[in-house]
């Protein structure tokens, strides 16, 4: 198991499109962080296990988790300013010093600025270790889907996004991780140009399609550049003793190993190949109802889950929480039209609220975990502004 000191020295980046070199982590690393402001700092550094990252240990540190964003980079700002994070004068500055923010996954699908938001959490990230702080992502189930080329979902828009970044990237003359952080910055102005352009392709509408389609696949399959960035992410996170995962883990995943269902499906998404020369996609993980990214069991209401009484649910939350030594779980990917709400002696919080124009265009919330105890951060501006509270031993 790898251990990363990330008090500032960011994760190896990975390697340029154009370049398919692999770059790991070697067992047991620790990195140590010298910059400045750490003397000012009481807090021990935040420690990072596994590639990508499994398990964190964050002391003392600020936790905000924030839900499915679905291509929406204006609610997605609102939420990350609400949640203290970023700055709310269009700088897209970190201001969260040595807090850890948490992002649930579903970043794509259903909205037309999901490279930009990818791009946005990666600069936060960069500039958040920096400060002793960090940004960590987990793979939901469209960020596997537009892996393994299923573009169901995806906006026109998010079509459009994907042939301007391709060629943005193309044109780049700069290391990856310096072009891609740079994309929510230049975003906005490439889509105006298109927009503006003449004709804006006029009648060739199924041209337009056909080269964004070609752009998302390029990006996205297996050992693409943009599946290369998600495959630095893991599909469960466990800081401290929170477990924060899209859908929601069960006794027989934790059976198979955290860290490994992590690593395999981030070595599909990085095109590495077996013996056999085929790429594996690991389906305890990403595929069926009972998946990590999949599973509802523990966001649906009592009345949708005939097959599954209230007591064998937290039965088997129990047992998993028990099995990897947390207090509660963190879940995205059934939006709660209630808002962030929690379940189970709040051993289950559900934080998806549906936030995304693309789906219920709701008011953002974000989950804030300090010690052990949480609450719900709303808009000011909602009338149902009461802060929901709940404390853990």
């Amino acid at each position: 198991m790898a251990s990363l000191c990330i008090n500032s020295s960011p994760f190896p980046p990975p390697s340029h499109p154009r370049k398919l070199t692999e770059t790991s982590l070697s067992s047991s690393l620790l990195l140590h962080n010298n910059n400045n402001h750490s003397l000012g700092s009481s807090l021990k550094p935040i420690v990072v296990s596994g590639d990508p990252p499994s398990f964190v240990s964050a002391p003392g540190r600020r936790i905000l988790a924030v839900g499915d964003l679905h291509g929406d980079l204006k609610q997605a700002r609102y939420a990350l300013e609400m949640a203290g994070v970023l700055s709310s004068d269009g700088q897209d500055l970190w201001i969260g010093g040595e807090s850890v923010l948490v992002q649930l996954g579903d970043i794509l699908d259903r909205g037309e600025d999901e490279i930009a938001i990818l791009s946005l959490l990666r600069s936060l990230d960069q500039q958040a270790k920096a400060k002793g702080g960090a940004v960590f992502q987990v793979n939901g189930n469209h960020e596997t889907m537009n892996v393994e080329g299923d573009f169901r979902y995806v906006d026109s828009g998010g079509f459009d996004e994907c042939n301007d970044f391709l060629e943005y990237i193309n044109g780049s003359k700069n290391d990856w991780e310096e072009t891609f952080t740079g994309w929510v910055d230049v975003s906005e102005r490439w889509k105006e140009n298109r927009t503006m352009s003449k004709n804006y392709w006029g009648p060739w509408n199924l041209v337009k399609r056909q080269k964004g389609l070609i752009a998302r696949s390029i990006l996205f399959r297996p050992g693409g550049p943009l599946a290369r960035e998600l495959a630095r992410h893991a599909v469960v996170l466990k800081v401290n003793d929170w477990i924060f995962c899209h859908g929601g883990l069960l006794p027989h995943h934790v059976a198979y190993g955290i860290e490994r269902m992590n690593k395999e499906v981030s070595n599909y998404m990085r095109g590495l190949h077996e013996n056999d020369n085929t790429v594996k996609l690991p389906f305890i993980a990403t595929r069926g109802y009972d998946s990590v990214v999949w599973n509802r069991l523990y966001s649906r209401d009592s009345q949708d889950l005939v097959d599954y009484p209230d007591k064998q649910v937290f039965s088997m939350l129990e047992e998993t929480l028990q099995a990897v030594g947390a207090k509660a779980m963190v879940v995205g990917h059934t939006p709660q039209t209630i808002g962030v709400n929690c379940k189970y002696n709040c051993s289950i919080w559900r934080i998806d609220v549906g936030m995304s124009s693309g789906v219920l265009n709701s008011r953002p919330e974000v989950l804030e975990i300090i010690d052990n105890n949480a609450r719900v951060i709303r808009s000011k501006r909602d009338r149902h502004n009461e802060l929901q509270a709940a404390a853990y031993t």
